[in-house]
């Protein structure tokens, strides 16, 4: 079984940071991820907030990062952590492919996209329901599609798919969003219609999308004739390999860590938006850098013991 000192679970903004500190402090580090690296980084149409890139798309950042990690730490795509065990003096990891020891754990899992739960979802995956403008705009372009939502991610990629000269209306269930300013300024400029206090009721069509029927608070329905429909409304955490460990999570299932990222487990640590809290990109990396310090600190206590 092949050891390290630090393996990290995840390689999102958050694993991907937790790389590069844990490298560069001289540690055998190991990144596992069941997809490819960048996880839902690689969604993110584009941002104006991330320090030193006035404008940047989140797959470009996430092939910068990757590109770093990779000079410091051993990433493994496509592997997926099925359990994680206590051992003596650290952890088995065990994978789709293999089995690992590591002296310490740091999780970074992340999210996944929550479901609307409604009749015609699951039916049209893939042909006409979509989770990811980044990944799927360009296959509607001048065509009409929904984007369902009111936090940030819904209204960045309204834009996104306006940009991409796709006719985008938001549906929200609220008669505010919750998007940050900006983002809602940059919506009236672009003149992309909303339709307020509305909740998908059910997806119809035959072979692809052809309509979605909205109720309004009152009750009331419509049928809206659309090719697409792009699903935004929030995640919930993947915390269960944390779970399974033993380490505590809250009431949302997300991993309850302190200020330096350790969790209620000796040497596992968790990072970025698994642990809930403000969800944004340079936060899930300065949790990474955080973990990945903390990390190594501990390590180097256990060896002066």
């Amino acid at each position: 079984m092949e050891s390290y000192d630090i393996i990290i679970i995840g390689a999102g903004p958050a694993g991907l940071t937790a790389g590069i500190y844990a490298g560069r402090q001289g540690t055998k580090t190991l990144i596992l991820d069941k997809g490819i690296a960048g996880g839902a980084g690689l969604e993110v149409p584009s941002m104006e907030n991330y320090p030193g890139y006035e404008l940047i798309a989140g797959m470009s950042l996430i092939a910068k990062t990757k590109k770093q990690t990779e000079k410091n730490a051993e990433i493994r795509e496509l592997e997926g952590v099925e359990t994680i065990e206590k051992v003596n003096n650290g952890f088995e990891v065990k994978t789709s492919k293999n089995s690992y020891f590591g002296k310490s754990i740091i999780i970074s899992t992340g999210t996944k996209h929550r479901l609307l739960k409604v009749p015609g979802e699951e039916e049209y995956k893939g042909r006409g329901v979509c989770y990811c403008a980044t990944c799927d705009g360009l296959l509607y372009k001048d065509k009409n599609v929904l984007m369902i939502g009111g936090g940030n991610s819904a209204v960045q990629e309204a834009i996104f798919l306006n940009n991409l000269g796709c006719n985008v209306t938001l549906v929200h269930r609220r008669d505010k969003l919750r998007a940050e300013n900006y983002l809602q300024n940059k919506l009236k400029e672009k003149k992309i219609p909303v339709i307020w206090n509305s909740t998908v009721k059910e997806i119809k069509g035959t072979q692809m999308v052809e309509s979605v029927v909205l109720s309004d608070d009152e009750g009331n329905t419509q049928e809206i004739k659309t090719q697409g429909i792009f699903i935004a409304i929030g995640d919930f955490p993947l915390s269960q390999v944390a779970k399974d460990l033993g380490v505590k999570v809250d009431d949302y299932n997300q991993v309850i860590t302190d200020k330096t990222q350790r969790t209620s487990m000796e040497n596992v640590y968790a990072a970025g938006d698994v642990t809930g809290g403000v969800k944004q990109w340079i936060v899930s990396c300065g949790e990474g850098a955080v973990a990945a310090t903390y990390a190594f600190q501990d390590l180097e206590n256990i060896k002066t013991d």
